[in-house]
């Protein structure tokens, strides 16, 4: 069994409302000291290991996870012990 942790984040260009609106509130939290904030997403996918992973998240994630148009993705795979 192998766990998967994908993070899903904004390519960038991207305009990112959610990010900026915690920036404004951080900010009015006297962080005046926070840059540019960016909001993505993070999962973790368990599967039973059939040598085939990596293309099997690269599938998930382009079809379902993440949309390939305004997001990128990258994933780690571990052992479960």
């Amino acid at each position: 069994m192998r766990k998967v942790k994908i993070y899903i984040t904004l390519k960038e260009g991207v305009l990112d409302p959610q990010g900026k609106a915690v920036q404004h509130s951080l900010h009015s939290l006297e962080y005046k000291n926070v840059g540019e904030v960016r909001i993505g997403k993070y999962m973790e996918v368990m599967l039973e290991d059939d040598g085939n992973i990596e293309q099997q998240v690269d599938k998930m994630c382009d079809q379902l996870l993440a949309n390939p148009v305004i997001e990128d993705y990258s994933y780690t795979i571990e052992e479960v012990v």
